[in-house]
């Protein structure tokens, strides 16, 4: 009986232990157009019971892969400064002056923060995905070579799989 006790406490304590919270702090450089360089800090959580709780739209699309309609989405025409951020993990994904409207129907971006967003080429050998790198939400797929901007570069992303958080002292922005 001492023995089946002694297993089970230990089995108690180390799933409790496997519980805990681990945070990963990571140094980011972003490049700005006037080609300064501001170095900042992302948190990568690892406990994934710390995210967000998301919509059935937002699962069908961030863990499902699903896309939102075209024109449908609160970030396709929205124009204010700060940071958008993923849905799931509120990780630093987009700054708003990397954002330009490619007529698409989603919000398109030319750059992410460096070290926030994963590319994967698709199965179908064609289009490349983008993902949260650090809870692999799905965001929407990036294409290249198409001359919207000079980085030649269009994230098309699903506003479901985002959050916007407001430049400090922007009064118009919205969480």
């Amino acid at each position: 009986m001492k023995i089946i006790l002694s297993v089970l406490l230990i089995g108690i304590v180390l799933s409790m232990n496997g519980q805990e919270q681990k945070a990963e702090k990571v140094k980011v450089v972003t490049e700005t157009k006037a080609n300064d360089k501001k170095e900042s800090e992302l948190t990568i959580q690892e406990n994934v019971t710390q995210f967000t709780k998301l919509t059935e739209l937002e699962k069908y699309v961030i863990i499902n892969k699903g896309t939102e309609y075209p024109f449908s989405g609160k970030y396709y025409k929205f124009e204010e400064e700060g940071t958008y951020v993923c849905k799931q993990c509120k990780v630093p994904l987009y700054k708003s002056s990397d954002k330009f409207d490619a007529h698409c129907g989603w919000p398109s971006f030319d750059d992410e923060i460096q070290g926030a967003v994963k590319k994967t080429i698709d199965t179908d050998g064609i289009r490349t995905e983008i993902t949260c790198n650090n809870c692999g939400g799905h965001l929407g797929h990036v294409f290249y070579d198409e001359g919207f901007t000079d980085k030649n570069t269009r994230h098309c992303a699903n506003s479901v799989s985002l959050d916007f958080i407001p430049k400090p002292g922007n009064k118009k922005g919205e969480q």
